[in-house]
């Protein structure tokens, strides 16, 4: 029910947009975020938003990464630019029906798409 994509390879300092589509259900009452895995390490939480916009980034990515939704298009996105080689791993989009801004038991997993970034 959430389509992730936007990875793929890039140099440090440059950019992707990923993005994330909701079909089967509207997620517009949702939180949703972005969640990040490499390999051995829990998925962390990069960045999420609440239905109505109030946003969290987490510290490694604040400045660098932007989320925003388009709830008339059952979306959101993660603009990533300056991109690190330790921003390297598998993202996961999910969507809170609790409307967490710091989402931490997703109530829906899009699949993973990976971005590898290259020093």
């Amino acid at each position: 029910q959430l389509q992730a994509s936007g990875g793929g390879s890039v140099q440090a300092g440059g950019s992707l947009r990923l993005s994330c589509v909701g079909s089967g259900r509207t997620f517009n009452t949702y939180a949703m975020g972005w969640f990040r895995q490499t390999p051995g390490k829990d998925r962390e939480l990069v960045a999420s938003i609440r239905w109505r916009g109030v946003m969290y980034h987490d510290d490694s990515v604040k400045g660098r990464f932007t989320i925003f939704r388009d709830n008339a298009k059952n979306s959101v996105y993660l603009q990533m630019d300056s991109l690190k080689p330790e921003d390297t791993a598998v993202y996961y989009c999910a969507a809170d029906l609790k409307d967490s801004v710091i989402i931490k038991t997703p109530s829906f997993w899009g699949q993973g798409t990976q971005v590898t970034v290259s020093s």
